[in-house]
């Protein structure tokens, strides 16, 4: 057995932090877009057990139904990508989506309008 230097055990350590951050992350993203997918594709409630479901949501916004399938679909393919080996590629676009759906829902809930601000926890801004 060859002893190990000082340096090599903290370089061990820090790639396993990265390994348990990195699987960690991925698990999460993977399990949000997993339950995304699934509840976009059984017109399921807005959030995971409350809330108006998926279908009324997408007529407020004036979105045809099945554009629930299609977004399902492709929420279920991006957590299967980011959970596969390999495919490096396909793990990219799903990493982009992710990020576009992200980005775009932190814009809408910094822009939305005050009637949308929970006053309990904002009383300040609910009546800006």
């Amino acid at each position: 057995m060859r002893k190990m230097s000082t340096r090599h055990v903290k370089e061990d350590m820090t790639m396993n932090m990265n390994m348990i951050g990195y699987w960690a992350t991925t698990a999460v993203v993977a399990l949000e877009l997993l339950a995304g997918g699934v509840t976009d594709l059984v017109h399921g409630p807005e959030l995971l057990f409350v809330g108006d479901p998926v279908v009324l949501v997408l007529a407020q916004l004036g979105y045809p139904v099945y554009l629930l399938t299609i977004l399902g679909v492709w929420r279920l393919l991006g957590a299967i990508a980011l959970l596969v080996p390999r495919f490096p590629r396909l793990k990219e676009g799903a990493y982009a989506g992710a990020f576009f759906v992200y980005v775009g829902a932190a814009a809408s809930w910094a822009l939305r309008p005050p009637g949308r601000i929970l006053g309990v926890l904002f009383p300040a801004r609910a009546h800006a």
